[in-house]
């Protein structure tokens, strides 16, 4: 990876859990940050299975699999220009909140979709 650390993507109640995360999920996020051309910071990566129950995930979350991260937005014009860059990136699994965008690579769900939190 040339933009991210595995660290970034730890579980907090498991230090090394980065390391777990799908290397094609990260290198997709990696080139979604090169085309974003700015810093992105990881919000949630990896989760157990515990920690995911802690903050009320959904029970088949895909940051379970490695294969999904939360990354911090805070403005309408970042929240445009990420977007862009995570389809151009090749995700077709986008959840949009005010503080945070979703992406996530799991093909066993529905695909070429975007919610709202």
């Amino acid at each position: 990876m040339k933009y991210f650390i595995h660290k970034e993507f730890d579980s907090p109640d498991k230090p090394g859990s980065g390391n777990i995360m799908d290397e094609c999920f990260l290198e997709m996020l990696d080139n979604a940050r090169e085309l974003y051309g700015k810093p992105m910071r990881v919000n949630s990566g990896y989760r157990t299975k515990k920690y995911n129950a802690k903050i009320g995930g959904v029970k088949n979350s895909s940051h379970m699999l490695g294969l999904a991260a939360d990354i911090s937005c805070k403005s309408s014009g970042d929240r445009f220009d990420m977007l862009n860059a995570f389809m151009q990136a090749g995700f077709k699994r986008i959840g949009v909140a005010n503080s945070f965008i979703h992406v996530d690579a799991d093909k066993d769900k529905s695909q070429n979709i975007i919610w709202t939190y």
